[in-house]
């Protein structure tokens, strides 16, 4: 779509062209399991965001965590246009099943799909709220807030929905929306993978009548949380 495609086109760019160098990070492997949130936590981590919550329909409160790192090495000072000092410190997005015994046990940990904050110009995906994590009916939602204060006038949000079926974490809804700032223009799209549909809509924040169409799917490939890959760069359609 091509407003959709706007608000992600800077994050498309030569690295050269818009983000600063950010040092290497080497990722940690979380322990198997823990008897508490903090037993998950990495030296030189803290957890930004933390969730409890069904996830895995056995009535016990399993345990999602957003990490991020704080390596002071990783908050830029640059010279260039947009967010100084910026804080690249990336983030680790875990999921862990409730214990009878009170502990936790591992389930997945993912440090792509939130993408790194690498690029002045944009805002950080989980800015001032606009984005995070959720437990609803016992699925996780991960939302990515889109915001670039030079560039583009897109803005906008990506919300990916998993469930845990067939022991991974499947795509089973994508919802995006974007609005162009300088027209007023509006766009969104919406799958669902498991009735094999999509909505596309597009209108105006000056007109609450949405031009709406439905169509099946296009293909039939489906993706997991480790499939998507990075969750700004991501293409659902072919």
């Amino acid at each position: 779509m091509r407003l959709l495609s706007a608000a992600l086109t800077l994050l498309c760019l030569p690295t050269s062209a818009l983000a600063v160098e950010v040092p290497p990070v080497a990722y940690p492997r979380l322990p198997a399991a823990a008897s508490s949130a903090e037993g998950f936590v990495p030296d030189g981590w803290r957890i930004e965001q933390r969730l409890d919550g069904d996830l895995n329909a056995d009535r016990r409160a399993d345990l999602v965590l957003v990490l991020r790192q704080q390596d002071p090495r990783n908050v830029i000072e640059h010279d260039g246009f947009g967010i100084s000092p910026l804080d690249s410190n990336p983030r680790l997005l875990a999921v862990a099943w409730s214990r009878p015994d009170g502990g936790y046990a591992l389930a997945a940990q993912n440090h792509v799909l939130i993408p790194r904050h690498e690029y002045p110009n944009m805002s950080d995906v989980f800015e001032d709220g606009s984005g995070g994590v959720a437990i609803v009916r016992g699925t996780l939602r991960v939302q990515l807030y889109f915001f670039s204060n030079a560039g583009s006038w897109s803005t906008g949000s990506t919300t990916y929905t998993f469930r845990w079926q067939d022991r991974a974490f499947a795509l089973i809804g994508y919802d995006s929306e974007s609005l162009m700032r300088n027209s007023g223009e509006t766009e969104a799209l919406s799958i669902n993978y498991s009735t094999g549909k999509l909505r596309r809509a597009h209108g105006s924040i000056e007109d609450d009548r949405d031009q709406v169409q439905w169509e099946p799917l296009p293909s039939a490939k489906r993706w997991t949380l480790d499939s998507v890959g990075d969750g700004a760069a991501f293409q659902p359609l072919p």
